[in-house]
């Protein structure tokens, strides 16, 4: 499963240079339409083998922002934000 960006994204580009697949693209470039950054779910690896949890969430200052269920991620369940304590 891939990270996921919801609607609470800012679109202030901290998570698109952290993207070691470069899987994110900005609103612009956004398949869905959506007026949010997109994450390409075929490229997107969670970070696995990169980082110990996805890098774009790391960057992200909105808190809940980037989801995603990687099941060896600290409880992350997919559809529940990501926050750290």
């Amino acid at each position: 499963m891939a990270v996921r960006i919801t609607d609470i994204c800012i679109n202030c580009d901290a998570c698109l240079d952290e993207c070691p697949t470069e899987s994110i693209v900005d609103n612009d470039e956004n398949p869905t339409g959506e007026d949010i950054y997109y994450v390409n779910p075929e490229t997107c690896t969670e970070c696995v083998g990169d980082n110990d949890s996805p890098a774009c969430a790391d960057a992200c200052p909105t808190e809940g922002c980037i989801v995603w269920s990687n099941p060896s991620t600290d409880g992350a369940v997919d559809g529940q934000p990501v926050v750290e304590d």
